[in-house]
């Protein structure tokens, strides 16, 4: 797992509006860096390291939530909770996959063949996923999700 970044210049002098901007730009910064080649099934830690980056950038929203205008701040947590939700639906069989070949290699060939279809099933499940998460970064890109994570921010940064 991707350790969490630190947040640059978060100290207990700032105020509550520029820690939560800080903190949400950088959590929003690393859930872009994570979605690079995430739908490449034969990595699944990508997809899990940007499923971490939505629950740590959605936690950050939650607790800083005052900071925020309401109306754009609900629409973006909204988007950001529906991605987690669509990252976990394709991280579930990649995590069952594993335990499944894990499984298969301590079998006999006969018994493993077993396990096998069970597992040609979930990759069924994780191409399925996989094209779920495909439609979802398409709409989190023509939504301007990034854009709108940035507005926020800025909305919350102290004036000079």
């Amino acid at each position: 797992m991707a350790k969490a970044r630190e947040i640059p210049g978060l100290t207990g002098a700032l105020s509550f509006r520029a820690a939560g901007a800080a903190t949400v730009e950088t959590r929003a910064t690393e859930l872009f860096e994570h979605s690079e080649n995430v739908l490449d099934t034969g990595d699944i830690e990508r997809v899990h390291d940007m499923r971490v980056a939505t629950r740590r950038l959605r936690a950050a929203m939650e607790i800083f939530e005052p900071c925020f205008p309401k109306k754009e701040f609900t629409r973006a947590l909204r988007d950001v909770k529906r991605l987690a939700d669509t990252l976990g639906a394709r991280r579930d069989p990649d995590v069952h996959i594993a335990e499944l070949e894990r499984v298969a290699a301590a079998l006999t060939r006969e018994d493993a063949a077993g396990i096998r279809s069970l597992e040609d099933e979930l990759r069924a499940e994780q191409a399925a996923g996989n094209e779920a998460l495909r439609e979802m970064l398409r709409e989190v890109e023509e939504s301007g999700l990034r854009g709108r994570l940035e507005a926020l921010v800025a909305a919350a940064r102290p004036g000079p």
